[in-house]
């Protein structure tokens, strides 16, 4: 998977989860470097007062040990300091536009509320030791 085009389904993605067309709601802006495996995309209202987030989805791309690699989405709103990871690991049976409209669900449904973030390492751990 390109990382361009992947940033691309994830747009296409969220215009569709708001049911907008190309040119309604948001301006979009992309920023992708290739050379170190980052892309960004920025989507800012057209009418502040549209009631639809704002915000950036920044894709990186990781190469894993095994020889595969790994997406991870970070997924940021405008207004808020709350950051949502999800990562999409490539297998055979992987689906990109799948992976692609998940990302966007969780990007239109905003932060998540405080309190409700994935636990950290260190908290898995002690649950389990």
């Amino acid at each position: 998977m390109r990382l361009l085009s992947f940033l691309t389904d994830v747009e296409r993605a969220i215009r569709v989860e708001a049911n907008a067309d190309e040119s309604a709601i948001w301006d979009s802006a992309r920023i992708v470097n290739f050379k170190t495996g980052l892309a960004r995309l920025t989507l800012t209202c057209r009418e502040p007062d549209s009631g639809m987030p704002q915000g950036t989805v920044l894709v990186q791309h990781y190469a894993l040990a095994n020889g595969s690699f790994c997406i991870k989405a970070s997924l940021n709103w405008q207004g808020c300091d709350t950051t949502l990871a999800l990562s999409v690991y490539d297998t055979p049976v992987l689906n990109w536009k799948l992976e692609a409209s998940r990302i966007a669900t969780a990007w239109m449904a905003g932060p998540p509320a405080a309190g409700t973030t994935e636990n950290s390492a260190e908290e898995r751990v002690a649950a389990i030791g």
